[in-house]
């Protein structure tokens, strides 16, 4: 089945399943471990996801609704927005579905603050963590996606990640606006003693036929008395066909604040008494505090007291162990860290190198057959004229998020306060809690605006520290702040990985079998445990994805990865797997083409026959590319991932080894469009992204050591090196999909062909580099 794109409900799709496996058996048998008792609670309705567990907190005569939406006496409209605001703009994409339905105009939309509350968790990221391939059809997949959405409605966890928050809030923030709508007609009618169907709704107002006119604010006391009978159910969502709101290229409610100063981040917290914390860690992967002499700072200017914070941090201690100075102002921290000695005890990875991870990444694919995520027909093919092999390489890389590393946390009479820029505020909650060892309820905390999050803000670690140190601060606030030398050299990286390749092909340099094989660490191995205090075990699809997944048309695929256990701290970077896969799977699918005869366009449109809408994302970018000028070339690459179709073109140039990519013509299908100028917004930032770790980005280990420390030797794409990145918005009638992170996968492979095009040399590791 697929979703309505209105409803979101499933409805029937006619069967084309790809051949499936005993890993469907495996999840399944899974999540039926529970019996009779757990298949019974499978089958009931799903918890709402209108009303929170408490009264929605309101001020100054406000009127809530339900758990998303409180009316204000000036008409205003309060909507609550459970995702962080990262610069992707949740905080003007998630409003237009309210008031989209609400029918209320946008410029009266206020941002609220989400409370911690189950009704706001992110149950599609959850959903998605499966290893289905996305064309599969069926009542396997969803039923394991429906129970996972159910499990996700139980956990709770407020999580701004993966390309979901629009996808995830589709549903219910229009079904809030809906049903509050409808307690406003419904109080209305009852005033008029008028039938509802007489009235309609438009900007605020209720419209009865005859003339009368109610604003909202008029109506709203009544409306939260006559209508609390309503519920999601009761309500019919707009077709899209009737969307006023939705579709339209409004522009982005925090410019003006980021323009003007007013935009407050993690980092621009001011609590009342605040004093700041800078860090010292272990400079060893897994290294420990073994001594400090805190006496020699403790005099120096503004200093007063230090803290060692690694007893408290529990599963993050492997990545973030050490000391913080306490001080006045943040230079007088910082000044007083740098000049702490410290003794480490350097632990069991003092000699862990790049050379040596890389060698394990190879035995592990000389030596294991892997998990196989997706294969279909048989290896042992006939008819084979050709094989093409070939293998590939990425790097770990950094986040380097523009805002620092940093949490304002307050520990005073049994309660925590905390200031975060973080993409996880209920996890940020349950790290808290469990550092000072208070009840969860105890806990409070401001979600601040990220200065960029890429998955490195979906970590507790910060959190851990600042609630630590805060504890030794006698009730006085602190700010923790890392330098870039601390982020980039502590950071949770994106995996080094391998890949291997092997197609066969016939005499007309047609794909009949194709085999891939790869290595990495698994960063859910990681992240469950030291986030989530859940177990790191079993297959990992952010291995696999963007391999195992994939568009083309092959009758015979193996893609098997093997998970190699990693000394390195792992997290999620934008567009995780996929951000490295697809270069490996693009890259190959060029040598296989230029081994076949033909242009990389050309072969990839004969394997996309039975996928109309790659094809005319693929399409549909080439055409709008044109010819490459005199002195550059074109490469292509086309990939699938959160949900969206993505097809970019880049024009490179390259002088002696210098790689210059001037333009790229990115083609995005990611289902309905909630605002055109948001998704031309990502992609212009995913390219850039992508840019800085295709040509760039690279993390190296030495004697267990990163070897990079800031960006100067990290470095990320300059203005004067960004490319114009031109936008085509593919129209469509499905649910939304993924955009903040689709955009970064095709770049890397497309600069890549180009660069093969121009050189005739094959790049096959990142970050690309001629000499």
């Amino acid at each position: 089945m697929r979703d309505n794109p209105s409803t979101g409900r499933p409805v029937p799709e006619p069967e084309n399943a790809p051949k499936r496996r005993s890993r469907r058996r495996f999840l399944l048998g899974g999540l039926v471990a529970g019996g009779a008792l757990l298949v019974g609670w499978g089958v009931q309705a799903p918890r709402q996801r209108l009303h929170t567990a408490l009264p929605l907190p309101v001020e100054n005569g406000a009127v809530a609704l339900n758990g998303w939406v409180a009316l204000h006496p000036d008409g205003t409209v309060s909507v609550v927005v459970p995702r962080s605001e990262m610069g992707q703009g949740v905080h003007t994409a998630l409003p237009m579905l309210v008031a989209e339905e609400l029918d209320v105009p946008l410029a009266r939309v206020r941002i609220a603050a989400a409370p911690i509350d189950k009704i706001f968790g992110n149950l599609t990221v959850l959903r998605e963590n499966l290893p289905f391939h996305p064309d599969e059809r069926g009542n396997v997949k969803d039923g394991v996606q429906w129970m996972l959405s159910k499990v996700g409605r139980e956990l709770g966890i407020m999580f701004t990640g993966g390309s979901t928050s629009v996808k995830d809030a589709w549903v219910p923030m229009r079904e809030a606006g809906a049903v509050a709508r409808a307690m406003l007609v419904k109080a209305a009618a009852e005033d008029w003693k008028s039938p509802a169907a007489h009235c309609r709704t438009e900007d605020g107002f209720v419209l009865h036929r005859d003339g009368r006119k109610a604003s909202y604010a008029s109506l709203a006391a009544r409306a939260a008395e006559v209508g609390a009978g309503i519920d999601a159910s009761s309500v019919k969502l707009k077709q899209p066909r009737e969307f006023r709101l939705i579709g339209k290229p409004v522009p982005r409610r925090d410019t003006p604040g980021k323009v003007d100063g007013s935009a407050r981040f993690g980092i621009d917290a001011r609590p009342a008494g605040m004093l700041y914390a800078a860090v010292r860690m272990s400079p060893v992967i897994g290294g420990a505090v073994a001594s400090f002499d805190a006496a020699r700072v403790e005099d120096l200017p503004g200093v007063t007291n230090v803290v060692d914070f690694s007893a408290a941090l529990g599963a993050f201690s492997g990545a973030g162990a050490g000391v913080a100075v306490v001080a006045r102002s943040w230079w007088q921290a910082k000044q007083a860290a740098a000049a702490l000695p410290v003794t480490w005890a350097e632990g069991a990875q003092a000699g862990l190198s790049s050379e040596a991870i890389y060698q394990g990444l190879t035995a592990a694919l000389d030596n294991e057959s892997g998990y196989a995520y997706y294969e279909s027909g048989t290896q042992d093919v006939r008819g084979v004229a050709r094989t093409v092999s070939a293998e590939y390489r990425a790097p770990f890389l950094a986040h380097a998020a523009m805002e620092p590393v940093n949490c304002t946390a307050q520990v005073v009479d049994g309660k925590v306060r905390l200031w975060a820029s973080t993409q996880v505020p209920s996890i940020a909650v349950d790290v808290a809690a469990r550092v000072a060892g208070v009840a969860r309820e105890d806990v409070g905390i401001e979600v601040m605006l990220l200065g960029g999050g890429f998955g490195r803000r979906l970590e507790g670690d910060m959190v851990a520290q600042a609630v630590a140190v805060a504890m030794a601060s006698h009730g006085k606030p602190v700010q923790l702040i890392w330098t870039r030398e601390d982020d980039t050299t502590h950071d949770v990286y994106r995996p080094a990985a391998l890949a291997r390749f092997t197609a066969r092909l016939d005499a007309q340099g047609r794909i009949l079998a194709w085999n891939n094989k790869s290595a990495s660490g698994a960063i859910g191995h990681q992240y469950f445990p030291r986030n989530l205090g859940l177990p790191g075990m079993g297959p990992d699809k952010t291995t696999a994805e963007g391999e195992y997944d994939m568009q083309y048309e092959i009758a015979n695929q193996r893609i098997a990865h093997v998970i190699v256990d990693s000394a390195v701290a792992l997290g999620y970077w934008r567009s995780v797997g996929h951000s490295h896969n697809a270069f490996f799977k693009e890259g190959f699918l060029d040598e296989v083409a230029h081994a076949a005869g033909q242009d990389g366009v050309t072969y990839r449109r004969a394997l996309l026959a039975r996928h109309p809408r790659h094809l005319a994302v693929l399409d549909a970018a080439v055409r709008a590319a044109g010819e490459a000028p005199a002195g550059r070339a074109h490469g292509v690459a086309l990939h699938q991932s959160f949900g969206s179709i993505v097809a970019q073109v880049a024009e490179v140039s390259v002088e002696e080894a210098d790689i210059r990519v001037h333009r790229v013509v990115c083609a995005i299908d990611c289902g309905i469009v909630v605002n055109p100028n948001i998704v031309a917004q990502q992609m212009e930032s995913a390219v850039v992204f992508g840019l800085s770790a295709a040509l760039g980005g690279e993390i190296t280990i030495k004697d267990g050591r990163v070897q990079q420390s800031n960006f100067g030797d990290y470095p990320v794409l300059r203005m004067d090196r960004a490319p114009v990145v031109e936008t085509i918005i593919l129209p469509s009638a499905e649910p939304p999909e993924g955009v903040g992170e689709p955009g970064v996968p095709p770049v890397a492979p497309a600069v890549a062909a180009a660069v093969f095009q121009l050189t005739g040399k094959r790049l096959r590791s990142l970050p690309l580099r001629l000499a």
